[in-house]
């Protein structure tokens, strides 16, 4: 079986590579942003979405044009690739179940500049630490952290935090995954004072790699305030804050890969919530007509739960597992922490506090996310085997 794999390096572009960098990827922008404003020109007259297909010529259209001719100074398969995304998002957002939002307009400074090159190994050849790409850029270095294995299908260049980084995709021949050599299973309830408790009754700290930053963010976005707009110094600080917020993108990547990483090793099985963190973490202050309540609580709520970053952990185990053979099973959250583990009593008076859990009908007392967690992989069993087992009605 074919395993494909994104390798990402630090890109080191000499200053002129750098500026060609910036008129690609605005090239790219362009295009995306025009492209979903003919899309959504033929929503508004109640046609169908164009497909690829037909996007495809326009970027030959536009190049025809007088106010979009500078389409010419721009590598073709960038352009194209882009448009592949925009289709790709399309698609998503009508895909029933997934969920997908619309696509957006990118905004420069905002919006991550990236572009696509798939020419490999035609116009893009790889020599130990440096990587040959087309559209007048040449051998370019990089940061080779760790070997490039396997073939490669693609790479994306994007500038994130200030710094160019590149990715490669690659295709790796391995063998099925075997039995998971461990046999343990275990349950995961998330939470925001404790990033994760188990079923062992292990808690798992989180790092809050931006609420640690957080002070330091809001002066550097006090101190722009003060700049003249787009000035050099503006632009600077703009860099700063954008250095400092992917700082603690990086911390929270690393910390949640090392978790992942441990509990995978040492589970065959992970049964964790199917949690809806876009609808949990949606803003309380309602509408003119009806203002929300305790919509500052709720804010800095939604704040701690994003930084834990748990869509990401998810993401993460469900490839580890199927990488070693082991499974992750997702089960509905409803009464997780109200549920007795030792008779199944079901009860919200059950939940004393955030904390505390004591059973009002057989006096069963445990740490609230332990009982949690350990009614998680009690679910997940059930729903492995198919057989629910009886519980008393919910109160």
């Amino acid at each position: 079986m074919k395993r494909q794999l994104g390798l990402k390096y630090r890109l080191d572009p000499t200053p002129q590579q750098a500026a060609r960098l910036r008129v690609l990827t605005g090239h790219a922008r362009f295009v995306w942003n025009h492209a979903l404003a003919e899309c959504l020109a033929a929503r508004e007259r109640g046609e169908r979405v164009p497909r690829y297909a037909t996007m495809a010529g326009w970027i030959t259209a536009w190049k025809r044009q007088e106010a979009t001719a500078f389409l010419t100074e721009a590598y073709t398969d960038n352009l194209q690739q882009k448009l592949r995304d925009l289709d790709t998002a399309w698609r998503r957002h009508f895909t029933p179940g997934l969920a997908a939002d619309a696509p957006r307009f990118k905004k420069k400074g905002k919006s991550r500049d990236a572009i696509r090159f798939v020419n490999f190994p035609k116009y893009c050849r790889l020599d130990h630490r440096r990587v040959k790409l087309p559209a007048g850029l040449g051998w370019v270095r990089f940061r080779q952290s760790r070997p490039v294995e396997g073939k490669i299908t693609s790479c994306t260049v994007g500038l994130d935090g200030g710094h160019w980084h590149i990715s490669f995709q690659v295709e790796i021949a391995v063998e099925a995954p075997p039995r998971h050599p461990a046999t343990a299973a275990v349950g995961l309830d998330m939470g925001v004072a404790h990033f994760a408790v188990d079923s062992h009754g292990m808690p798992h700290a989180g790092r809050n790699s931006f609420r640690q930053l957080e002070q330091r963010i809001a002066t550097a976005q006090r101190r722009l305030t003060h700049k003249t707009r787009f000035s050099q110094n503006w632009k600077k600080q703009k860099a700063r804050i954008a250095r400092l917020h992917q700082k603690a993108a990086n911390v929270r990547r690393d910390i949640l890969h090392k978790l992942s990483t441990t509990i995978c090793q040492n589970h065959a099985m992970v049964a964790i919530e199917d949690l809806r963190v876009s609808n949990m973490t949606a803003s309380a202050k309602g509408s003119l007509a009806a203002p929300g309540k305790r919509v500052k609580q709720k804010a800095g709520l939604n704040k701690a739960i994003l930084d834990q970053g748990w869509f990401e952990f998810r993401r993460q185990i469900t490839y580890k597992q199927a990488w070693r053979g082991g499974l992750l099973i997702a089960v509905p959250p409803h009464h997780t922490s109200q549920t007795c583990p030792e008779c199944g009593y079901v009860e919200a008076a059950n939940r004393l506090s955030r904390a505390s859990f004591c059973c009002q009908a057989c006096g069963h007392a445990d740490h609230a996310d332990v009982v949690g967690a350990r009614n998680i992989l009690a679910k997940a069993h059930e729903q492995l085997s198919g057989q629910a087992l009886p519980v008393a009605p919910v109160k």
